[in-house]
């Protein structure tokens, strides 16, 4: 045989990180319509409709914001190559430096500063990991201790009349919200066929009744970095020679890439996002600062990317996941004892896919949590409310668990990187 037909019979070398298996647009698009199918037939049997009531989808989008855009700063600087627990800690920069300056100047610079103040963040990561070489776990946890208590301490300072007056000394001074949009005439159209609670027809209306309706400025911000991110990482010169850093810096350095100044700058990028995340939390979730607002949001971020497989739009939709049960926190807990159902519905599927594809352990896993959730559902009137406070843990811990056979992080995420090493 040939050297040509033998180079023909052999298949063809997949790229690093495909498998063949990437969804794509359509199959997502497919996937929500499913989702919204099974909740539509869920909210019929039960009556109850709150899942894909507007007000739950909206307090969802909120919610998946400061997620999206902490896993939107762990995106960018492990891209590079380095490994940036500190999130929350950036994050809670944010969220300071945002209401204080909201409140002394006003809230559009306030913005800004919580941008900064996550900035300078990740300067300090930065500096400490690239510039140091120190482990990027060791920085990431002391972020994660210094700067809330900067933060909590600098606001003892300054606003001791808070203190005095019994709002404690971990909250600021109220601030102005930023504005939000709704289109009128779109809104209160979706709003009249959302009530009627036609099969599938009333809950695809509110769910986008949810998207137009009291839409914060920020939101769309989030939306428009998420975009730009995968544009500017992937579509531009700038955005190969980041990544790079984080495949392989020491052949992007024999290409003449200055490895150490994209790291930099990623990982600067990185605490801006999660500073943006931290600020929207105490300017437009609510207008104060307050200790423990984020709430481990910055680790949820990070689980987000990794669920998404390090990309914007995967990140999106784990965002868009852990917002949904993040913000069942706040709806009535009817409608978080239907989802009871829900996921056991989901789960039966999951294991006759296990069945089909011969997967006999899974399938059987599958089976009995679906049995076991169908059982709590039908023997219960309403979930405890600490239990509905860690859904969003639990969901991320089997989210991740579930999803780790098919993920691919940069080879050099996390190693420590010296200049001309290779040599």
């Amino acid at each position: 045989m040939s050297t040509a037909t033998s180079a023909q019979s052999k298949p063809a070398a997949k790229a690093p990180g495909k498998n063949g298996k990437k969804l794509s647009l359509p199959v997502v698009l497919l996937l929500i319509a499913g989702a919204l199918l099974l909740f539509s037939a869920v909210g019929a049997a039960t009556g109850n409709h709150g899942l894909t009531s507007a007000g739950q989808i909206a307090a969802a989008l909120g919610a998946a914001v400061p997620i999206g855009m902490a896993g939107l700063g762990g995106l960018w600087a492990e891209r590079a190559g380095v490994v940036n627990i500190g999130l929350e800690g950036m994050m809670v920069a944010g969220t300071f430096a945002g209401a204080w300056v909201g409140y002394l100047v006003n809230p559009w610079v306030g913005l800004l500063a919580g941008i900064a103040a996550g900035a300078v963040g990740g300067l300090l990561h930065a500096v400490i990991t690239v510039g140091f070489g120190v482990d990027h776990i060791v920085s990431g946890v002391g972020i994660n201790l210094l700067i809330p208590g900067i933060c909590l301490y600098v606001n003892r300072i300054y606003f001791p009349d808070y203190v005095t007056a019994g709002a404690g000394a971990s909250q600021s001074p109220p601030t102005n919200s930023l504005p939000s949009i709704t289109v009128p005439g779109l809104s209160s159209g979706l709003a009249g066929i959302e009530k009627h609670h036609w099969f599938f027809v009333s809950d695809v209306a509110g769910v986008l009744g949810g998207l137009v309706t009291n839409l914060s400025v920020v939101t769309l911000l989030a939306v428009a970095l998420l975009v730009g991110s995968y544009f500017l990482l992937w579509r531009t010169t700038f955005g190969l020679r980041l990544r790079s850093c984080g495949e392989n810096p020491i052949a992007a350095e024999s290409l003449g890439v200055n490895v150490y100044k994209y790291k930099y700058l990623a990982v600067i990028a990185s605490g801006g996002f999660a500073g943006l995340g931290g600020a929207y939390l105490s300017m437009v979730a609510s207008n104060v600062f307050r200790d423990g607002q984020t709430g481990g949001r910055g680790f949820i971020g990070l689980a987000a990317m990794i669920f998404g497989n390090w990309m914007p739009g995967g990140l999106a939709i784990g965002a868009g996941l852990f917002g949904f049960t993040d913000s069942l926190q706040l709806r009535d807990p009817d409608s978080v004892h239907v989802l009871l159902l829900v996921v056991a519905i989901v789960m039966a599927l999951l294991a006759a896919w296990h069945g089909y594809r011969r997967k006999l352990v899974p399938a059987l896993v599958s089976l009995v949590a679906a049995g076991g959730l169908a059982a709590w559902y039908a023997a219960s009137d309403a979930v405890p409310r600490p239990l509905i406070v860690t859904t969003p843990y639990v969901i991320t811990l089997v989210v991740l668990a579930l999803s780790a056979q098919r993920l691919r992080p940069p080879k050099a995420d996390g190693q420590v990187y010296r200049k001309g090493q290779g040599k």
